[in-house]
């Protein structure tokens, strides 16, 4: 497993994102550059069968893949691990209790309460052995709570303290909506600027990281340059539709 270990050497990681439930897809854009992949459970279309299905092509790719589970369902999260995923994403982690849950089932103990069975990702992860996978998982395994509401932005210290957290991922949109009442979606609020910075500076200071997704990728390198480790660029959706418009622009003419 190396997305931890690349996390580590404080590298910057741009992750395709997949919605669309193909796990050739996946393996598609695996192989296509991106430093990860994260199958979308939330409000992409991917059910158990393609997103475990996904994991497999990711990693034979030689890219790690990263899942994100719907909202509240930490017996994703278990079962996610279990079958090769290196990291699991939790959206709408408000307070500390919704964080100490997604942590409890992301380690095993003493750390938390993940129970043992990891057979897929035994067969992907082939430098380990049932005995060295389980006494490495809780620092190879990434637990990544997002942070999408102002209430969760007031429970951010407490939510980093909680040592079964690795990292905290920033939903700019959903945070847009918090930020304005209810007024709209603007990801790209220029008075939610500064309160980026911060997260990724508390992030950095409990030493974890920091992820973004990235709905204009021109805002990467000014993500990056934030702080941010992780930036998702994008969804498969959007790539798909870009590049057939670059394809049959060069074909028109």
């Amino acid at each position: 497993m190396k997305l931890a270990r690349r996390l580590r050497d404080d590298d910057i990681l741009m992750t395709a994102w997949s919605g669309i439930p193909s796990p050739e897809l996946c393996g598609i854009l695996a192989g296509s550059g991106y430093d990860m992949v994260t199958v979308d459970m939330q409000h992409g279309a991917h059910a158990e069968a393609s997103a475990f299905t996904a994991a497999l092509q990711i990693s034979h790719a030689g890219c790690p893949a990263a899942l994100r589970i719907p909202v509240g369902r930490n017996d994703l999260a278990s079962r996610a691990l279990d079958v090769g995923f290196e990291a699991v994403i939790a959206p709408m982690i408000n307070t500390v209790a919704d964080a100490q849950a997604f942590a409890d089932a992301m380690k095993y103990p003493p750390m938390g309460e993940r129970s043992w069975g990891p057979g897929q990702a035994l067969q992907l992860h082939k430098e380990h052995t049932p005995a060295s996978y389980f006494a490495a998982a809780n620092g190879e395994t990434l637990a990544i709570a997002m942070i999408e509401t102002r209430t969760a932005l007031a429970a951010l210290d407490d939510i980093l303290a909680i040592g079964g957290i690795d990292g905290v991922f920033v939903g700019p949109s959903d945070l847009s909506i918090s930020w304005s009442g209810g007024e709209g979606v603007e990801p790209d609020r220029d008075d939610m600027r500064q309160t980026l910075v911060d997260v990724a500076a508390k992030a950095r200071g409990a030493g974890k990281f920091a992820a973004i997704f990235a709905v204009n990728p021109a805002r990467s390198q000014e993500f990056a340059s934030m702080g941010y480790r992780i930036i998702a660029v994008n969804t498969d959706t959007a790539t798909v539709k870009a590049g057939a418009k670059a394809f049959l622009d060069m074909a028109r003419g």
